[in-house]
């Protein structure tokens, strides 16, 4: 690995300061409007940063900006790994790890069928798939790191972003009600949030406005969905990886990396975690950092993203993200019905 020169390693640092400072101040700024109105700091990050866009067009922010939204997140997803251990796994049982595996799947493979029907990319399917199925708006910016780079992959980050986000905080709020009329016991209603609610802190809000053995249920069941993230971004790449052997011949898929770094992180921290060696204040403490780091990230990602080039995208997508929530709600009920 080529080492920078400590001048040259100054002068970059230099670059990145300008960006660095603005998604932090827009981080802040989403933080304190998450903490005082109880709502996601994600989404805030990402509305307050399409409303300073023009920032972005300043050449002396950009680097910093591009730093963040791309390095920044990848950081963030990979301290994700010390939420998980194996007991998470064995907690739930065998039965339900599969049944997830399964939603999570037909999730996104719905989002591909969707994006087919209505004439729209095929990355946006996996996009709107993969958030909806995994972790909202984390999996949608995690997601988007190792999909192909063009000019309409920000717009479709951000557009799925807003949307699951969205309406994961209507989720919150009804999804419990709805528990509650078919009938589930404390346990069902748990899994049925947290295998359904894609953000983790509206999924422990839902769970524990319930009682708190549902709130322990929708937390390890959400922890789970968390965990298959992985999963599906090497299977995301691996499928990259061909696609541009097969268009570019394989002297440019070699440059792809056959798994991305920071998945490789993730699966070590999640191992590392699952021994008991790390103290809990270590424990909360990287997962504090790592939800500032998608912070920031997000702050970035709109930041970059012009909101007319959001609208412009129509109906479609917004159709697709409400019917791939409610297919992935409706597997779930059935599941749970079906099975108690």
């Amino acid at each position: 690995m080529t080492m920078l020169a400590p001048g040259k390693a100054l002068e970059f640092t230099k670059t990145l300061v300008p960006g660095l400072l603005v998604t932090a101040l827009v981080g802040m700024a989403a933080a304190f409007l998450g903490s005082h109105y109880k709502g996601s700091m994600l989404l805030f990050a990402l509305l307050l940063g399409l409303a300073l866009h023009f920032i972005s067009e300043d050449t002396r922010c950009a680097i910093g900006i591009q730093f963040a939204s791309s390095t920044v997140l990848r950081l963030g997803v990979a301290l994700l790994g010390l939420r998980l251990t194996i007991d998470h796994v064995v907690t739930l049982g065998w039965q339900t790890v599969v049944a997830l595996l399964a939603a999570v799947s037909l999730t996104i493979a719905l989002g591909l069928l969707l994006a087919r029907l209505f004439r729209v990319r095929t990355s946006l399917g996996v996009l709107i798939g993969g958030a909806t199925a995994i972790c909202g708006a984390s999996a949608a910016l995690a997601i988007s790191s190792v999909l192909p780079k063009d000019a309409n992959l920000e717009r479709d980050t951000t557009l799925t972003v807003v949307g699951v986000t969205t309406l994961s905080t209507v989720a919150m709020v009804v999804y419990p009600l709805i528990t509650q009329w078919l009938g589930f016991d404390a346990v069902m209603a748990g899994k049925f949030i947290g295998a359904t609610i894609h953000d983790v802190a509206q999924v422990v809000g839902a769970g524990y406005s319930l009682s708190p053995e549902a709130g322990d249920a929708a937390t390890i069941t959400k922890l789970m969905r968390v965990a298959f993230l992985m999963p599906v971004l090497v299977v995301i790449s691996l499928v990259v990886r061909l696609r541009m052997s097969g268009a570019v011949g394989a002297g440019s898929a070699a440059k792809t990396p056959l798994l991305p770094w920071f998945t490789v992180v993730f699966v070590v921290l999640m191992l590392i975690n699952s021994t008991g060696w790390i103290p809990a204040a270590v424990q909360s403490a990287a997962s504090n950092v790592s939800q500032a780091f998608l912070v920031l990230a997000i702050a970035g990602v709109g930041l970059k993203t012009s909101l007319r080039d959001v609208t412009r995208l129509g109906w479609r997508p917004v159709a697709m993200i409400f019917l791939v929530t409610l297919g992935l709600a409706f597997l779930t009920g059935a599941y749970l019905m079906a099975t108690h």
